[in-house]
């Protein structure tokens, strides 16, 4: 039902914003703004994403974490797609989330709301970590596996159940 509400409620607001503008200011300036908004986004687009790209392929030189350079990739394509909707309220959105101080916090927000598990394999052990969100009870089992060998098991299955 929100979703339903946000696309019944942003056209209205886009329409609304666009009759007002446009007594305001004209409707030629206002289709101007439009074309040139989303021109300049695309420009934008563009540079941010590039920027995001170099950092993703650093954190993957680098063995690191690539969760907030994949999040800010996202939110530039999502920004993207706003400043390519013409409208008023949909650039400003757009723009906003160009500026990489409001995608750090808008990533930090989401970050605080996502429960994030790592698996890492250490020689012949798996070692897996769970980041708890804020005001969570700590509902993790941790615990040890050791692979076994796969010529010794029998299967009847991709789930590796056997029926005896």
């Amino acid at each position: 039902m929100p979703l339903f509400a946000l696309f019944l409620v942003i056209p209205l607001v886009e329409i609304m914003l666009f009759i007002q503008v446009g007594q305001l200011i004209g409707l030629g300036w206002v289709l101007l703004i439009v074309v040139f908004t989303a021109i300049l986004g695309t420009w934008l687009i563009r540079q941010q994403g590039r920027g995001v790209m170099r950092q993703l392929m650093e954190t993957f030189n680098d063995m690191r974490d690539p969760t907030e350079p994949l999040a800010h990739g996202a939110m530039v394509l999502f920004a993207g797609a706003l400043l390519v909707t013409p409208g008023f309220f949909t650039d400003t959105l757009g723009f906003l989330l160009l500026i990489p101080k409001v995608r750090e916090t808008v990533f930090r927000r989401l970050r605080s709301q996502i429960v994030v598990r790592t698996t890492m394999a250490t020689g012949t052990t798996w070692q897996t970590r769970t980041t708890e969100r804020p005001g969570d009870a700590g509902d993790v089992i941790e615990g040890d596996f050791q692979e076994i060998d796969p010529e010794a098991r029998r299967t009847n299955g991709p789930s590796g159940w056997t029926r005896d």
